[in-house]
């Protein structure tokens, strides 16, 4: 097949990642690694059979993007090998890094946004990397978060100087990160359902500090749970709000005013639930329970009303393995009320938006010819996943991919 020849793929499903209807049985032209057009399946228009790769048992959909992750972690749940994790040296980190980063792409995960850790491993590994990633995902970092001296977030960052605003930190800080990674509250809470804590920054430090990383050009992400965090972060003018835990109805109303991103990070939560992970005693595990089904209410009202929601997993978390994950919390999407083509746009088209990554999570005319194969049918989904056939990277299987 000639290089500049056009090439033809028939499918037998094709979700394409906007959120919209299933087709069945589509033609995809692909020239010079660009997705010329999507038609009807018509054998009969073919000019030259040689030329047809055949995936009509499959379905299609595009790339993955992991919204939230810690890359510098593993996912163990062994207690010891954490506290070594978050004190290791940077070269033992690397190798965590580059071993999370080829289980993403094992999963057709294209871009991963790394959520900080303590000593900025990560954001050192894609400076150094930069030109020769091992595996072909674009890795957007945080590099060290921000958090209020004495106040939940020490393991993902630092915090201002005594008498010294969030703001002022940060106007000196000059790390080459893609995204501001703010802590406004604590976490959820598995002794006591529903707690809230209260904000780590006063409204006045999160609105100057978003101003100034937007005048930089970059996003802010923020950890929040809690109606107040929540409903400050979204008054200071943020680009998302991660984790959202108890935030109420009437902050996701304002999320979706202001086309603010929800990443739920449900399957974090989910996996402290398993007894048979160990992780937390009969106790916490009910607690974690009734945590997670809180969140599914408020997936579902977000559905409702509208507010973009981007699948992450917080992969390096307790029991939350970097790749396979992403596939589980799409899972607890569909439990939450989305639809399988709401899902899939969730952890593509919507995660790539939330990254600024343009070419990314749409199979449609124009853009590169970047998929996801697997044998089935769109009910199979998301399980199904986790057994990819192939991944396509310009409209070739790619030889980094083995099943």
């Amino acid at each position: 097949m000639g290089m500049n020849e056009p090439k033809y793929i028939s499918a037998g499903y094709l979700i394409d990642g906007s959120g919209g209807p299933i087709r069945k049985d589509i033609l995809l032209i692909i020239e010079g690694g660009r997705i010329a057009a999507i038609e009807p399946f018509c054998r009969n228009d073919i000019p030259d059979p040689t030329r047809l790769v055949d995936l009509s048992r499959s379905t299609i959909i595009p790339p993955l993007v992991d919204s939230h992750a810690h890359l510098a972690l593993s996912g163990s749940i062994d207690k010891e090998v954490r506290a070594r994790q978050l004190e290791a040296r940077y070269p033992e980190v690397a190798v965590t890094i580059e071993r999370n980063l080829a289980y993403h792409f094992s999963q057709g995960i294209f871009a991963v946004r790394d959520g900080g850790d303590r000593h900025g491993h990560v954001l050192r590994y894609r400076e150094e990397k930069a030109s020769a990633m091992p595996v072909p995902v674009r890795l957007q970092v945080s590099g060290r978060a921000w958090h209020r001296a004495g106040r939940y977030g020490s393991m993902l960052g630092r915090h201002p100087a005594e008498h010294e605003t969030l703001a002022e930190a940060f106007s000196r800080d000059y790390d080459s990160i893609d995204q501001l990674k703010l802590i406004n509250s604590g976490p959820n809470s598995l002794k006591e359902f529903g707690k809230q804590t209260p904000p780590q920054f006063t409204l006045e430090e999160l609105r100057e500090t978003v101003r100034l990383a937007h005048d930089r050009g970059l996003p802010v992400m923020v950890h929040a749970n809690g109606v107040e965090p929540v409903r400050m972060a979204i008054e200071a003018g943020v680009d998302s709000i991660e984790h959202g835990y108890f935030m109420g109805r009437d902050n996701l109303a304002r999320m979706a005013d202001k086309r603010i991103f929800w990443v739920p990070t449900l399957f974090a939560m989910h996996a402290l639930t398993h007894a048979v992970l160990r992780i937390s005693p009969p106790a916490e595990r009910a607690i974690a329970s009734m945590n997670v089904k809180n969140q599914l209410q408020q997936v579902a009202w977000a559905r409702e009303l509208g507010v973009p929601i981007a699948a992450g997993t917080d992969a390096g978390c307790y029991g939350v393995m970097h790749g396979e994950s992403l596939v589980e919390e799409m899972k607890m999407l569909v439990k939450g009320g989305c639809t399988l083509s709401e899902t899939i746009r969730a952890a593509s088209n919507n995660g790539a938006r939330l990254l600024g990554l343009g070419d990314l999570g749409l199979i449609a005319k124009g853009r590169p010819a970047d998929f996801l194969v697997f044998l089935g049918t769109p009910p199979q989904l998301p399980r199904k996943l986790a057994f990819l056939e192939a991944i396509y990277i310009n409209g070739n299987p790619s030889p980094l991919f083995r099943k």
